[in-house]
């Protein structure tokens, strides 16, 4: 198994999941900023929940298809480290953000056959790092957090020339496997640290980073 894995708790809803999630071994922390999430965050009480982040923990912005507007608004009042485009972002879109903002941008790339790996090829080239989740089921209203997998096996090996971050269906049971089937050094995880959509779980939370962190 990879030694150095990073990860990433997203969908923070509450002040109290920051000292949860730092102390279980997060390095990344994810704001969600899309109103059908049962995540979502206005600005305010994003900058106040960020605010508290120490320096070394990353603190990323999840939106979906922003418009320059908001993402103006946004970074004005919360201090964000990272973009996270989990909408239907073009590249040209994002190298725009990058330009407009000034911030690296992970890019989320939904896969669900090996059909959909291509579509990795154009953003490796413009993202700062690539988000490899599951592509959610036609119709869904969210386009991650869904708690959906993808077979692991479609990206086993595979290695890009950015850092990439593996999502979708990740729990305390599995995540450990999925590190070893796929060499992900970075991991994900929402919806399986939570005891009801968008209430995180402190002890759920310490359960996948001692998996995912484990030897």
């Amino acid at each position: 198994m990879p030694a150095n894995i990073n990860v990433k708790i997203c969908g923070l809803t509450e002040s109290s999941d920051v000292p949860a999630a730092i102390l279980a071994g997060a390095r990344y922390l994810g704001f969600v900023f899309f109103e059908k999430s049962p995540r979502n965050l206005t600005i305010a009480d994003a900058a106040f929940m960020a605010a508290s982040v120490p320096e070394g923990i990353c603190k990323v912005a999840l939106v979906v298809d922003a418009t320059d507007d908001f993402l103006d608004r946004m970074l004005a009042e919360v201090p964000i480290d990272m973009l996270q485009l989990h909408g239907k972002e073009s590249p040209e879109r994002v190298t725009e953000i990058k330009s407009r903002t000034g911030l690296p941008v992970m890019k989320a790339v939904g896969v669900a056959e090996a059909e959909d790996l291509p579509k990795l090829d154009a953003y490796i080239k413009v993202a700062d790092q690539i988000l490899v989740d599951a592509k959610p089921p036609k119709g869904a209203d969210l386009p991650g957090g869904n708690g959906l997998a993808f077979d692991w096996r479609l990206i086993a090996g595979r290695r890009w020339p950015v850092p990439w971050m593996l999502a979708g269906g990740l729990t305390p049971d599995n995540v450990a496997e999925a590190i070893a089937m796929t060499g992900a050094t970075q991991v994900d995880v929402s919806s399986s640290v939570e005891s009801e959509p968008g209430v995180k779980d402190a002890q759920r939370i310490r359960a996948f980073c001692e998996a995912a962190l484990s030897d």
